[in-house]
């Protein structure tokens, strides 16, 4: 009997506690109802947004990210010739193709030969290793020789390519080197390591002197026309000349008339 009262107890008190939480429980579900039906727009999470196209390759990083060309970088900033790059690069009508010469391709040079370079033949030297086109690896057995380069052309800026199987040969009369790998390309934008310095002829030999002026014409009836053979007298010699038998003679505007 004890048993089946503190069994009685026992369920009205859990009756009881059940009924105190169903207020609680409605409560915060309302609280939660409320504030997802009520929530500024704003919480909620927007989509990302979809990525856009790629920027244009920046030569110097392509450069610096192939760990051994940092003197040919230097030179590309030193000469302002990675601004020109880059800026040519933002225009998608451009493409261009670089032979980039290693560290060691650099080191081989005499000792002093970047130093001798005043500015523009240093600015000519980076310019001579750019190509205004876009060369592609099988592009090498096609291309018309000379190359013109960013240095310009003619005879002393002349760079020629060659080709046997899958090597690509480069002279420029004083260099002669192989491309030895690829750096990058983007089908605007090719880089390829050379190693050796291509040196134009235009800036690492003497230029011919300039021709000698043309001699002046001399002008028709003038004194320096006058012929070498004939004699002219200044010496105020006395003349003689006879006339209607009278004898002049003069010297200077002075003359003595004898009758005969």
């Amino acid at each position: 009997m004890h048993q089946a009262l503190v069994g009685s107890s026992n369920t009205g008190h859990f009756i009881q506690k059940q009924t105190k939480m169903v207020p609680q429980f409605l409560f915060s579900f309302s609280f939660i109802l409320s504030f997802l039906l009520y929530c500024p727009p704003t919480l909620a999470q927007s989509p990302a947004a979809a990525p856009g196209p790629p920027g244009p390759a920046n030569v110097t990083k392509i450069l610096e990210k192939g760990g051994q060309f940092s003197v040919f970088t230097r030179l590309l900033k030193a000469t302002r010739e990675d601004v020109t790059l880059n800026g040519q690069l933002n225009n998608t009508n451009n493409a261009i193709t670089i032979f980039a010469p290693s560290d060691s391709a650099f080191s081989s040079l005499k000792p002093g030969t970047l130093n001798s370079l005043n500015d523009q033949e240093k600015a000519e030297l980076v310019q001579f290793h750019i190509i205004p086109q876009y060369l592609s690896s099988s592009q090498f057995q096609t291309v018309s020789n000379p190359l013109t380069t960013q240095a310009g052309s003619g005879g002393r800026l002349e760079l020629n390519v060659t080709t046997a199987g899958n090597s690509v040969n480069i002279t420029t009369g004083l260099t002669n080197t192989s491309v030895s790998g690829t750096i990058y390309t983007d089908n605007q934008l090719a880089v390829y390591q050379v190693d050796k310095v291509l040196l134009p002829v235009d800036i690492f030999t003497p230029k011919p002197p300039p021709p000698a002026p043309a001699p002046e014409k001399t002008k028709k009836g003038s004194k320096s026309a006058e012929s070498p053979d004939t004699p002219v007298d200044n010496s105020g010699a006395v003349t003689l000349n006879v006339l209607d038998n009278v004898v002049f003679f003069g010297v200077g505007i002075v003359a003595v008339i004898f009758s005969l």
